[in-house]
C-alpha cells in the first residue's frame, strides 16, 4: 500500500490547521506558503475534506478553513480514508463479500487481512493532535504499533 501525494498533503493541511487554530479561519494561501503546496492542489484536497465533514469553510473577507471538531477527535485514519478511500493492501479485498474466484483456496488472504488490520489499527491509534503537538526527538518521530 502506498499513500498518494493527495493523502500526504491532506494530512499536512490538517496538521497546519490544528497548529494554527485560533478561532479564525486559515486561508489556503497561508497553508500553501507554510507547507509549500500549490493553492490549486490544496483546493482539490479541501473539496474532499469539506465533503467528508472534516473541515468547515468560512466565506467572506475573513474567510478560510477551520477544523470541524477538536484536533484530538481526528485520527490519521479518518483523514486518509476521506482522501484515499479504504486502505486495503490488495485489490481483491475491496469487495465484501470477497469476489475473488481464488478466495476459497487463497493461501495469502489471511496475510493480507492481517496487514489490513495492522495498518488500520495503527492509523486509527494516532490522533491529529498528537502529530500537531509533537516535537521530534533527534529530527524524527517514533510512532509504534
Amino acid at each position: 500500500m502506498k499513500i498518494s501525494s493527495r493523502g500526504r498533503y491532506a494530512l499536512r493541511f490538517m496538521i497546519d490547521l490544528a497548529q494554527h487554530e485560533s478561532g479564525e479561519a486559515v486561508t489556503l494561501k497561508e497553508v500553501s506558503t507554510r507547507q509549500e503546496i500549490s493553492v490549486k492542489y490544496l483546493e482539490q484536497i479541501v473539496t474532499l475534506l469539506n465533503r467528508g465533514g472534516l473541515i468547515r469553510s468560512v466565506r467572506g473577507n475573513q474567510g478560510g478553513y477551520l477544523l470541524a471538531r477538536a484536533a484530538e477527535d481526528y485520527t490519521v485514519g479518518d483523514i486518509l480514508r476521506v482522501v484515499e478511500g479504504d486502505l486495503f493492501p490488495v485489490a481483491c479485498m475491496e469487495n465484501e463479500p470477497n469476489q475473488c474466484p481464488r478466495f476459497a483456496i487463497c493461501k495469502t488472504i489471511r496475510f493480507w487481512d492481517g496487514l489490513y488490520k495492522a495498518v488500520n489499527d495503527y492509523v486509527d491509534s494516532v490522533t491529529l493532535a498528537e502529530i500537531a503537538d509533537e516535537e521530534p526527538e533527534d529530527g524524527c518521530w517514533a510512532y509504534t504499533i
